[in-house]
């Protein structure tokens, strides 16, 4: 709550400020001390603990409410204590209603992924998020909070298995690896006249120290360095202008293709190359997250060759909150 509004746990993580994107309970009401003692109760049916003694109850207790009232009583003695009507207890909201709580097949469903590929529970409770309530078969989640677990485990995990391909040994690989294997195979079968297979092995190294590991041929950090600045530098130089919004125009289209090139290559990253770019445009520059996505998917449609769908798909994925187009 932020005193004004509920909002729900932070899931969705926004890159570009660096926070979790605030995302509010519709129509929540809150209940608070004096709602409750509204109706009658006796405290003097109730007690108060000691710390050495106090021993937490495993289900609710059936009186709460007479424990609330003589919590009450003795807090009307205490000097400046807020006043009941401000001691919130409890939230109501129609999406934490019992019957529209789901549970992991639920979760499963909204996120479209198969439910033995949720984290596990014993060993990877924390990838989960926290749950609103529990059942007998274990933890429940209001389906907003369900549908934001799913946002941010598809810009984590989306771009992936959206740029993947199969290698010519039957095993997903991201695809510009994977087409810089069959290139080189294509170069070791015609150039050394050896047998395809052959070929294929004696590629696959190559191809893997193209783009994978620290000592990578191609250096990849500093390769995503480059491209951060080069975009930043089309910011800049639109701000000095005085432009903005479609008005920036779009990004040369070899600062595209090195882009395509590295998404392709390392999909995984896309989201975080995305998200620093935005975050520098905006601590930098003071250039909206938003404008930095419109410049983004307008140069990709203009000069990518990912191809308008997939192009849509990966920064609906993977650009952070902010940067998005409200109409997208």
């Amino acid at each position: 709550m932020d005193g004004t509004a509920w909002h729900r746990p932070g899931l969705v993580f926004d890159g570009a400020y660096e926070r979790y994107d605030a995302r509010p309970v519709q129509d929540a009401l809150t209940v608070t001390a004096a709602d409750l003692l509204v109706h009658p109760a006796d405290p003097g049916k109730a007690s108060i603990a000691t710390i050495a003694g106090f021993t937490a109850h495993k289900t609710a207790l059936p009186n709460w409410r007479d424990h609330l009232a003589l919590w009450a009583e003795h807090r009307r003695r205490v000097p400046d204590a807020r006043p009941l009507d401000e001691c919130v207890v409890d939230l109501t909201a129609p999406e934490l209603e019992p019957g529209r709580l789901v549970d992991r097949a639920g979760l499963a469903k909204i996120a479209n992924i198969a439910e033995e590929d949720l984290p596990d529970p014993t060993f990877e409770d924390h990838k989960l998020p926290e749950p609103q309530a529990r059942g007998a078969n274990g933890p429940l989640w209001s389906q907003p909070v369900a549908r934001d677990w799913a946002e941010q485990h598809h810009r984590d995990h989306g771009p992936g298995a959206l740029l993947c391909a199969t290698t010519s040994f039957g095993t997903p690989q991201p695809q510009g690896l994977v087409a810089d294997h069959n290139r080189l195979t294509q170069v070791i079968h015609v150039d050394g006249k050896q047998p395809e297979e052959a070929a294929r092995t004696l590629a696959w190294w190559p191809a893997v120290s193209l783009t994978v590991g620290t000592e990578s041929l191609v250096p990849m950090s500093a390769l995503r360095t480059t491209l951060i600045e080069a975009v930043l530098f089309h910011l800049a130089t639109g701000v000095k202008k005085g432009r903005s919004g479609i008005w920036l125009g779009t990004l040369r289209r070899d600062v595209v293709k090195i882009l395509d090139w590295y998404v392709q290559r390392k999909p995984d990253h896309t989201a975080r190359l995305l998200s620093e770019i935005c975050l520098d445009a905006h601590t930098r520059l003071g250039v909206a997250p938003e404008t930095v996505g419109q410049l983004i998917r307008q140069s990709l449609h203009h000069d990518s060759t990912l191809g308008e769908e997939t192009i849509n798909a990966l920064l609906d994925m993977a650009l952070p909150p902010s940067a998005k187009s409200s109409e997208s």
